[in-house]
């Protein structure tokens, strides 16, 4: 895709998601603007290389448009970002769904349920299925997510720390007393009434603003005929809210975190067999330029004739179903021209864009060529023959380590 290209698109100077799509339409790439025309037009600057690495000039190479939604505030923007890339789970977002540090909002399974932000890792840590009505996430910026929480607080206010009411003297906590927090510490609010509130921000975390307004609107209007005119001024105010949401600074200097080069993930694949015997295949890691040995993964393949082609396109098939596994940014191969040609159609063939290279070896396995994409082969070269030889090593390891076991 070039910067002409975008003229078609109709990006408009408004808040909202954008989608970098292929040829078939497929999506590439989530993200959220403040300015889609203005963010989308940044991908495409003359220094995007430099700044941003191989990645983001791979995606925009292969994109064909960019398609959009707008919304009616930044912050709906960045919570309906985390709702698309869990629903589509885009190959460019890939470090966004995997990455155990980011953020998720839990809201707990209680008579009061607590509203709480907390890291992926420790939830999954401290929480199980039974303990929680919701988790929405991930966010990659916490301090992001705290903001979204002040502005959703103050119009849907819950509790995240403080007790329910309890026998004996009581106290409002520091939130009720800030209007963050409905008092459910002093009895204050009904549990009918608090769950109103939680199902309310459930519904803004699921992108459903207008069925939360339309509701209001209906308690607000039968408040009114009831004569509770305190209660539908407090209603009205919280539709005043929804509808002017003061959020401008909310994404500040956005950063691409999937395609940050510290990041960029090289996979290896390697297959050992005598004569179609003891088939083996194995993939090896790098992430960051550094052997990621948690990552690397073994396959026992079919028993077939010496056929190193159907090794590789199961092997590579295999991988490729494994979507729970973060995608490569650069796979590479041990072999040539015929081996890195199996994976590239083994790749579409599942729908994919992964930028291949394979290594072509001497007489006596060494290295001697390099075959792909030469922006790649210039700046990864050491990478790419650092986990091709953990490949072969590690594909020679498990093999011998079979025969012996079937001897």
């Amino acid at each position: 895709m070039k910067k002409q290209d975008l003229k078609g698109c109709g990006l408009p100077d408004a808040p909202g998601v954008y989608f970098f799509r292929d040829k078939e339409n497929n999506i590439l790439y989530i993200g959220k603007a403040t300015s889609l025309y203005d963010r989308v037009k940044s991908y495409f600057n003359d220094d995007v290389i430099n700044s941003r690495g191989l990645k983001v000039k791979t995606m925009v190479t292969i994109a064909r448009t960019v398609t959009f939604q707008k919304t009616d505030s930044v912050l709906e923007a960045l919570l309906l970002e985390s709702i698309l890339i869990k629903k589509y789970n885009p190959i460019y977002n890939t470090k966004e769904k995997d990455n155990k540090s980011f953020s998720c909002v839990v809201i707990t399974k209680e008579k009061f349920p607590r509203v709480l932000i907390t890291r992926i890792r420790d939830y999954e840590k401290s929480f199980s299925k039974k303990d929680t009505i919701a988790v929405y996430g991930p966010f990659s910026s916490r301090n992001q997510l705290t903001e979204v929480m002040k502005i959703i607080r103050r119009i849907f206010p819950y509790r995240d720390k403080c007790e329910p009411l309890q026998a004996g003297p009581v106290k409002k906590c520091f939130n009720a007393q800030i209007g963050l927090c409905p008092g459910v510490c002093i009895g204050a609010i009904s549990e009918k009434d608090y769950k109103k509130n939680i199902n309310n921000i459930r519904k803004f975390f699921e992108g459903k603003k207008e069925s939360i307004k339309n509701n209001l609107e209906k308690e607000m209007n039968d408040c009114a005929k009831k004569h509770l005119f305190e209660k539908a001024k407090e209603i009205r105010d919280r539709i005043f809210s929804l509808n002017n949401i003061r959020d401008t600074n909310l994404i500040k200097d956005e950063e691409i975190l999937s395609f940050k080069d510290k990041d960029f993930r090289i996979e290896g694949y390697d297959v050992a067999h005598i004569s179609g015997t003891s088939r083996v295949g194995v993939m090896t890691v790098l992430e960051g330029k550094e052997k990621n040995k948690n990552e690397y993964r073994k396959f026992r393949l079919e028993e077939k004739i010496n056929d190193d082609y159907a090794g590789l396109r199961e092997l590579l098939s295999r991988r490729l179903k494994h979507n729970e596994w973060r995608m490569p940014d650069l796979i590479v191969f041990d072999g040539g021209i015929a081996q890195k040609n199996v994976g590239e159609k083994v790749i579409a063939e599942a729908g994919l864009y992964i930028p291949c290279v394979s290594v072509v070896k001497d007489e006596r396995h060494k290295p001697k060529d390099i075959l792909g994409d030469k922006v790649f082969v210039d700046k990864y070269k050491k990478e790419i023959l650092l986990v091709n030889n953990e490949a072969h090593r590690f594909s020679i390891s498990y093999h011998r380590q079979l025969r012996t076991k079937l001897k």
